[in-house]
């Protein structure tokens, strides 16, 4: 078994050229947010989530991101409530979220 069941890596990329990137989107307050959810929930720590941040993962256009590992399921979010149903579809109940899962 692995030391942690799974990580959130959310990319925080900032971007100076103008373009679309996660940190526009506020998405270290969206990590944050999330890794304190997880505490609440009892779900943070060893045998538990990892909530983590990433650079650039590469999908800008998509964004904000977030991806789910072990699985590798990736995510989209828009506010809290979306990053609720992660927590609670993904994390907590095993069912990935398909309105806010993107392609692999």
């Amino acid at each position: 078994m692995s030391y942690y069941r799974h990580h959130l890596f959310f990319c925080t990329n900032s971007r100076d050229d103008g373009k679309q990137c996660c940190a526009n989107a506020d998405a270290e307050a969206m990590r944050a947010y999330a890794k304190e959810q997880c505490r609440e929930r009892g779900i943070h720590g060893p045998d538990g989530v990892r909530v983590n941040i990433a650079g650039c993962l590469g999908r800008c256009s998509e964004g904000p991101v977030v991806v789910v590992y072990p699985e590798g399921t990736w995510y989209t979010y828009i506010d809290q409530e979306d990053i609720d149903d992660i927590i609670e579809g993904h994390l907590v109940g095993g069912v990935p979220v398909e309105r806010l899962k993107l392609d692999p």
